[in-house]
């Protein structure tokens, strides 16, 4: 039990920078937006595992929650408009 939390952190550590890799990778903008979201999910189950909880709840609802969608919505706004200058 004492040697799963190291593991599951580096894991989470690793898929991290995975996803954050995806990011700057990603040809889509909406496929680098998700990869973000996915980083910042990982940091707060991350959060979790370091025991805490406040700190993870906050990540998981601001970074990864309200980000994602702000930029969804911002993106979607700036798609819209640009059709209506055409």
């Amino acid at each position: 039990m004492t040697l799963l939390a190291p593991l599951a952190a580096a894991g989470f550590g690793l898929a991290m920078i995975g996803a954050a890799l995806m990011a700057l990778r990603a040809r889509s903008t909406a496929v680098a937006v998700l990869a973000a979201g996915l980083v910042s999910l990982f940091a707060s189950v991350l959060f979790l595992i370091l025991a805490a909880p406040d700190v993870a709840m906050t990540e998981a609802a601001i970074g990864s929650g309200l980000t994602t969608f702000l930029f969804f919505y911002v993106l979607g706004r700036i798609r819209r408009e640009g059709y209506d200058d055409d």
